[in-house]
């Protein structure tokens, strides 16, 4: 069995209240065990201020955590080697506008530890990846949107991460980018990447993750494959191509016939995005 890419064992974040008048503390993450197998994409779901983020931020070092314990492949996160295999894109990332993609590229790859001919030849691979070859020579301060977010995942990227960890990185793209972020974190499980998305869309969740968590008020409410959690129990939809109306009353009528409440009868119906994606033409 392969070691887990991230464990959560028993954690709890407490923050104190600022104000001097109030030594009172609020509990953003309580008493959370969560797992993640390696190779998988999995989403962490949860409104604002349900401790997703916070959670994100204690397995990267970057919060301390009031109690418990996370590991990143087996090694307790707090130790800072174990962070060389992980890759993050903030909510909200900065780059420095007056560089060029390549620029940018060549800088974070350079904070990595890589440099000369392999730094030039990941930097390359990676505006590929992302699509931004055709832009790789613009100035990131004149990048769209989406743009800035492909280009945080390459910087995500550039030391070959085991996992990768994303904070909303659709927020305020438009929906042909998020197509396209949410494409290339498919081809990123297709090689072995383990992806842990934090996000509040769960129409962007429901098509690339395998299993999910959601949590509320620092607590985890639900877990388990996605699959499994969204499937109504009691309930099996047949779904058929060019059937008659005789057809249909001969299978309303045995169903009833056996016991079985026929609930309805409906043509399948394609999500608002993926419409909008194909009325437009951005759907390839």
């Amino acid at each position: 069995m392969s070691t887990p890419a991230i464990s959560i064992e028993n954690l709890t974040k407490e923050f104190r209240n600022p104000s001097v008048f109030d030594r009172s503390t609020v509990t953003a993450v309580r008493n959370l065990n969560l797992t993640v197998e390696a190779g998988h994409v999995y989403g962490l779901l949860g409104p604002n201020g349900s401790g997703k983020s916070t959670t994100m931020k204690i397995v990267l070092g970057l919060v301390t955590p009031t109690s418990g314990k996370t590991f990143i492949f087996g090694r307790d996160s707090r130790d800072v080697e174990s962070r060389e295999a992980v890759g993050f894109l903030p909510e909200n990332p900065y780059f420095y506008k007056f560089l060029t993609g390549s620029e940018t590229l060549a800088f974070y790859g350079k904070l990595c530890g890589l440099g000369g001919k392999m730094l030039r030849e990941r930097s390359r691979e990676l505006l590929a990846l992302v699509g931004l070859e055709d832009a790789a020579d613009r100035r990131v301060g004149g990048y769209s949107k989406g743009m800035l977010q492909r280009i945080g995942l390459a910087q995500a990227l550039v030391q070959e991460p085991r996992l990768l960890v994303l904070d909303e990185p659709t927020a305020g793209v438009d929906p042909a980018g998020s197509r396209q972020i949410r494409d290339l974190i498919l081809r990123l499980k297709e090689r072995g990447i383990t992806v842990m998305l934090c996000s509040h869309l769960l129409s962007q969740v429901q098509e690339i993750c395998d299993r999910i968590g959601i949590m509320h008020h620092g607590e985890l409410l639900r877990e388990g494959a996605l699959e499994e959690l969204i499937s109504i129990e009691n309930q099996t939809e047949l779904v058929l191509e060019n059937a008659t109306p005789a057809l249909l009353a001969e299978l309303r009528q045995r169903a009833e016939s056996s016991g079985a409440r026929v609930i309805g009868t409906h043509k399948p119906q394609q999500n608002l995005e993926r419409y909008f994606l194909e009325v437009t033409g951005e759907k390839k």
